[in-house]
Formats: structure tokens, C-alpha cells, sequence
């Protein structure tokens, strides 16, 4: 039976460090509703937007969750993420969010984007950063301003700034949906020694979620890839207290590794970033790359059907951010998908706004 002194120092610590995040992201939505509340006003009415969705819920279809459903599942997602840390999968995360100064210049980064979202959004102007980065061999589909958010993913500034984002979005969950894919990996990794595994995060973005991989296996070797440079210099920054973890700039759709040469692949809200072609193109490297018996571990947006109740929800997200494939995804079949490339569907599970894909290799 667990000690009953340990079991509340390990909840006081958890504690001490989420709540504190969670209110401090939250209080950027609150500004950030407030700002978008006095341009609406002044706006002429057919300009008239929505409220973010996942951010601020506001009254409309019935479909979308009230704020009393959105902020219970909000909290289910922290007891899980409590109950995995009491299970021994990760220790007490750590989110590394960086010092005073950090977070008010990224806090500050934020802010001073949003009325260029704001203006982008007006115009739809979603193409942008196609008339200000090299191209370099990238794919057409990434050059976009996704959630018109200046940049694109190809400047310094946008990848200081896109954790922000990301967390205000999601009221300071986002770290705590990504080490939701944690337990599947704790499952083909349990008894076995760290060091002989391998495993590829496709889309690391800024490396939040090697940074909680590493967390639960320091000694684990890990690449993550990513097309963006700026991201890959932001997550090389991010990552560099820990060993055996290396980033590069790498296209999913041709992952530099051999054929069954690793043990585990995973990705983090990037699925819903692709075209539906694409897509396919990425699970089958997937599964070109994994051992027979590896895990594919994909986190991403809950897709239509998943949970009624968020329906709604989910087609108001592509009408406030720039995602131009993401109605694609809500209707996907990635079992059929995993099917076609020699993966086998484990389980789905829903995590808050987010749901966790798990497939693995026939043996």
C-alpha cells in the first residue's frame, strides 16, 4: 500500500507545479478575450467573429460544451496525468517553461502577434509567409500561415512564441495531453534497457515532447525531426541539459532512418497539419521504419464522432485558425489507414480536446 506521506508530497508537488501554469495561461485567454471583445465592438457586425473555441467557450450550438463540461474534462485530464505520475510512468513533470524574463518576452511575443492575426484573419491571408521564406526543398502545404499566426513555423519568432499560443489555446493543458502518450510507450518499454531502444518524435515542433520523454527515459536515444529550422534551433535550445536526444531538420513523408530499424515512432498535434495524401505517405513511413511488434503513438485533435458533445467545437476550429486540413482529419479512418500499411489499431483515448491514437508493428 503506498505511503500515505509520499502519496501527498508527490500530489502537493504536482500541484505546486501545474496550478501555477495553468493560471498563468489562463489569464492570457482572459486578456486576450477581452482584446478580441473590443475590436468585435468596434468592428461593423458582418465582421463580427467567434470566441477561440477551446480557450473561452461561449453560448451557441448545442453541440458545443458549456464551460461546466469543458473545465470537468479539463480536470480529468490532470487526474490522469496525477494518477500516471502515482504509477510510477513519469516523475513530476517538469515543464521547463523558463525563468521570469523568459516567459514575460514570450508572454509579450504573444500579444504583440495578435493584432497581425487578427488583421491576417480579416483578409485571410493565409499564404504570407510563401512570399517571405526560401522555399529549400519544402513541401507547398507547410509554407501557410497556420492559425495565421505570423511566420508560418519558419521564424525565431514564431517558434518563441508558439508554445504560448499553444498553451492559452488549451488553458495551460498542452504539456499534459502530450505526456499522454507516455503510458503506451511505458507499455513496450517496461523491463526492457533504455539504451538499445530508439525512437523518432516526426513534427517535434520545439521539443516539449522529447523534453518529456527524456524526463521519464533519460538515457532513451531520440531523434525528433522537424522542416522548420527556427524550430529545430528553438528545440536544440530547449533540449540541450539532456543526453542521447537529437534534433534535425527531416521531412516525415522520408524519415532518415533503415527499414525496421526503430522501436517506437510518435507525433504530437501534426496529423491534423496534413493533407489527406500526405498523410497516408507519413504512416507508411511510420511503418516502414518500425520494428516488427514497434508502437506508432500519435496525440492529436479529437475528430468528429469521438465525443458528441464537442462536434460543435470542432468545426468552429478551422473557421477562427488557419487549419486548411483539418475538416480532412476529423473524418479520417486512421484504423483503415494503419491497416493498409501493416499496423495493427491498439486503442484510442480521449484526452480532454485531444485523443491518443496507439498501433503497432505485426510481428
Amino acid at each position: 500500500m503506498p505511503d500515505p506521506v509520499t502519496v501527498l508530497g508527490t500530489r502537493v508537488a504536482y500541484a505546486a507545479r501545474q496550478l501555477p501554469r495553468l493560471a498563468w495561461f489562463a489569464g492570457h485567454g482572459v486578456v486576450m478575450r477581452r482584446l478580441q471583445a473590443q475590436v468585435r465592438r468596434r468592428a461593423p457586425p458582418r465582421d463580427r467573429g467567434g470566441a477561440p473555441p477551446v480557450a473561452g467557450p461561449s453560448p451557441g450550438p448545442a453541440s458545443l460544451p458549456g464551460s461546466r463540461r469543458l473545465y470537468a474534462d479539463l480536470a480529468r485530464l490532470l487526474r490522469q496525468d496525477l494518477a500516471n505520475v502515482e504509477a510510477g510512468i513519469y516523475p513530476v513533470p517538469d515543464d521547463h517553461d523558463g525563468s521570469l524574463p523568459t516567459l514575460l518576452e514570450r508572454s509579450r511575443l504573444f500579444f504583440a502577434d495578435l493584432p497581425e492575426i487578427h488583421a491576417r484573419r480579416e483578409r485571410n491571408g493565409v499564404r504570407d509567409v510563401l512570399a517571405e521564406a526560401p522555399r529549400r526543398g519544402r513541401p507547398a502545404y507547410y509554407l501557410q500561415n497556420f492559425h495565421f499566426q505570423s511566420g508560418g513555423w519558419m521564424t525565431e519568432e514564431s517558434a518563441e512564441r508558439y508554445d504560448t499560443q499553444v498553451e492559452v489555446l488549451f488553458n495551460g493543458t498542452a504539456n499534459a495531453m502530450r505526456r499522454q502518450a507516455l503510458p503506451p510507450l511505458h507499455e513496450v518499454f517496461a523491463g526492457r534497457d533504455q539504451r538499445r531502444l530508439r525512437l523518432i518524435d516526426i513534427g517535434c515542433g520545439t521539443g516539449r515532447f522529447l523534453d518529456c520523454l527524456k524526463q521519464a527515459w533519460p538515457r532513451l536515444p531520440a531523434l525528433g525531426l522537424d522542416l522548420s529550422e527556427a524550430y529545430v534551433r528553438h528545440a536544440q535550445r530547449h533540449l540541450r541539459r539532456w543526453r542521447k536526444v537529437a534534433v534535425a531538420v527531416g521531412n516525415a513523408e522520408a524519415i532518415p532512418a533503415a527499414d525496421a530499424s526503430v522501436d517506437a515512432v510518435t507525433s504530437v498535434f501534426m496529423m491534423h497539419e496534413l493533407p489527406a495524401k500526405v498523410r497516408r505517405v507519413v504512416m507508411a513511413e511510420c511503418a516502414r521504419v518500425l520494428r516488427p511488434g514497434g508502437r506508432l503513438v500519435l496525440v492529436d485533435s479529437l475528430q468528429r464522432g469521438d465525443d458528441p458533445a464537442y462536434d460543435g467545437l470542432l468545426e468552429r476550429f478551422p473557421q477562427n485558425y488557419h487549419e486548411p486540413y483539418y475538416r480532412g482529419y476529423l473524418d479520417e479512418d486512421f484504423s483503415a489507414m494503419a491497416a493498409g500499411c501493416g499496423l495493427v489499431p491498439v486503442r484510442d483515448v480521449n484526452a480532454f480536446v485531444s485523443k491518443v491514437m496507439v498501433f503497432d508493428k505485426a510481428g
